[in-house]
This record gives structure tokens, C-alpha cells and sequence, in this order.
């Protein structure tokens, strides 16, 4: 079955587990740093700019925003973390928020982690890769800004990532740029074809 990304609208937020819609449908989850590009992700995606708020401040969503996906799916935006000029109060209910909705048994179908390619990753993208793969939890890896880079740098940034990221060759990865519109095809296709045996 098809999904028509476009039909995204937004749902609401949830500022704990209680918050949260009904496990009624797929959820896709959208994790990763602050500034990574969760929010241009969801718009390019969704093919609106004005959909999810991108703000010029990093850590500004201290929320999980959901949005409702051709009435077939959930796309859940968790806060970023890693944001160094947040108080650490408000860091540590950040992830307080994460680790709660990972760990509370909510529903939910697959986790799309990104990543800027143009930089390493943080301590806190190994200790999710880590945690995602020793609790089974199912992830694609979303390698984010990727217009800054050369097909041949890009190569090369994924080939160094692997020395530091726990992932397989046979890991869903996927390099795209939400300015420029690189990837996005592939992706959806492959959400949909993940999805296929729930959304049948």
C-alpha cells in the first residue's frame, strides 16, 4: 500500500508518555541531534516548508511533535539532545523524555536516526546506535546535509563512520539533503516497503 507523504499534517505534541496518540497505526520516529535536520526532514518529506517549525535555534523542541501521515502513520520528532547551550536542567528532561518513550513498551515500527555527514558523530549518537542494537530495536540510518559534500566525500564519511558507529554493511543507510531535495525518493521507498506488511 502506497502512502501519500504529502497528506502530513500535524497532530499535536506530547509532553510525556501519556500525551502520545494511539498505538493505532505505524509510528516512525525521528531521533538524532539538535541541529540535524529533524524538522527540514519531516517538511521535505511532507513536501511543505511550513509544516514542522525549523528554528534558527537548535533545541528549541523540548516536546515530541507527532504528525499524522495519510492517515496511515505517525511521524514522532523527539526532542534533540546534544544541544550545548541548553541549561542542563533542560537537557536532562530532554532525555529523560527519550529514554521514557523508549523504554515505556510504547508501540512503535521504526526509528530513523540522522546524522549530519559533515561531522563526526557525537557520544550520544554511539551510545543510541548502541542501545538500538542491543534492545532490537529496528533503525534506519539517516546521513543528513549531504548536498555539502562530493559523492567522493561522501564515501569516504560513511567508510570513517563505520570505524566508530556499530552498523553492518547490510544496514539501511541513506544520505540525503532536505535543501536539495537529494534521497528523499529512496527513502520513502523504503519506509513504505518496511511498512508494507503493516499497513496491508
Amino acid at each position: 500500500m502506497s502512502i501519500n507523504f504529502r497528506k502530513t499534517t500535524f497532530w499535536g505534541v506530547a509532553s510525556d508518555i501519556k500525551s502520545c496518540p494511539p498505538s493505532d497505526r505505524p509510528e516512525i520516529v525521528f531521533s538524532g541531534k539538535s541541529n540535524v535536520g529533524k524538522s527540514s526532514l519531516i517538511n521535505a518529506l511532507a513536501d511543505n516548508k511550513k509544516l514542522a517549525r525549523v528554528s534558527a535555534t537548535p533545541g528549541k523542541t523540548r516536546l515530541v511533535v507527532y504528525f499524522n501521515v495519510d492517515e496511515k502513520l505517525y511521524f514522532a520528532d523527539l526532542p534533540g539532545y546534544g544541544y550545548a547551550k541548553a541549561p542542563k536542567e533542560v537537557k536532562e528532561k530532554f532525555s529523560k523524555l527519550c529514554d521514557q518513550y523508549f523504554v515505556s513498551g510504547r508501540k512503535f515500527s521504526l526509528v530513523l536516526h540522522l546524522i549530519d555527514i559533515r561531522h563526526d558523530p557525537s557520544a550520544e549518537d554511539i551510545k543510541m546506535l548502541e542501545f538500538m542494537n542491543q534492545n532490537g530495536i529496528p533503525y534506519f540510518l539517516v546521513f543528513t546535509k549531504c548536498d555539502k559534500f562530493s559523492r567522493a566525500q561522501m564515501m569516504r564519511q560513511l567508510k570513517s563512520f563505520t570505524e566508530v558507529l556499530d552498523f553492518h554493511d547490510n544496514a539501511h543507510c541513506f544520505c540525503v539533503s532536505a535543501e536539495k531535495k537529494i534521497g528523499l525518493d529512496d527513502l520513502k521507498a523504503a519506509i513504505e516497503e518496511y511498512l508494507q506488511d503493516e499497513l496491508s
